[in-house]
């Protein structure tokens, strides 16, 4: 599989980056990269287009939907149990940035960009390299589930602490979808927080776009209002987990 890596943030110091999700309008620079971008505020629909309430995903199950552009897929996941808050998280020049916690009544649901770090590796509509492991599963990538698993070069990501590197050859993290989650139970995508791969992503896979998204043009484009989402084992013909 022919995957290329990420421009990296540059930076001659740290800085610390803590996002309060939509409330924010601007990019967050550090040096010449960002590490959290708002887009415009969409809201997450199953597959028949109806709202996708956060009560009714289910514990650990890999859902796919394509935030921010129309080709950029991301991994939405119910882990169970709330995750950490408040983690500091560093990219590979040392910028430090806020993994702020899970969304939901009990901190659980998290989304992460699915774009692998190492050599961008990702779910494409024929198979998938890249998902989430559940807690009771087995991956030879580490020691025990409840991670997020690239079987391209057995990468682990933990999704309970931001999406941090644990094993394998990727250098980085993964980046975080922002979600917000409104009084009817609806869920929304808001940004992207972390070093992210998206425009590398784009350079990279020009025939593929044009095979699933009718060219790059097309595949470049933001999402608008709302993205539907669906079960990984639905969005993809071959799921390959090591």
């Amino acid at each position: 599989m022919k995957r290329r890596s990420f421009l990296k943030l540059s930076g001659v110091s740290a800085m610390s980056v803590v996002v309060a999700p939509s409330l924010i309008t601007q990019k967050l620079y550090a040096d010449n990269g960002d590490l959290y971008k708002t887009y415009e505020k969409i809201q997450l629909k199953d597959a028949d287009g109806n709202p996708l309430n956060a009560s009714t995903l289910t514990k650990e199950e890999n859902y796919v939907f394509n935030f921010p552009m129309v080709s950029t897929p991301c991994l939405l996941v119910d882990l169970g149990e709330a995750t950490q808050k408040d983690v500091k998280l560093k990219s590979d020049d040392g910028t430090e940035y806020i993994f702020k916690g899970g969304v939901g009544k009990t901190g659980s649901i998290v989304a992460y960009s699915a774009i692998c770090p190492h050599q961008l590796t990702h779910p494409t509509p024929d198979d998938s390299f890249f998902q989430y492991v559940p807690k009771a599963g087995k991956t030879m990538a580490y020691e025990k589930g409840g991670v997020f698993v690239c079987s391209s070069h057995l990468s682990a990501f933990t999704p309970n602490d931001g999406g941090k590197r644990v094993n394998g050859p990727a250098t980085e993290g993964l980046t975080q979808i922002v979600l917000e989650i409104d009084d009817q139970d609806n869920i929304w995508a808001v940004g992207a927080l972390g070093p992210n791969k998206f425009h590398d992503y784009l350079d990279a896979f020009k025939p593929e776009f044009k095979k699933y998204y009718g060219g790059k043009r097309k595949g470049k484009k933001l999402v608008k209002v709302e993205a539907k989402v669906v079960k990984l084992s639905n969005f993809s013909k071959d799921l390959i987990q090591y």
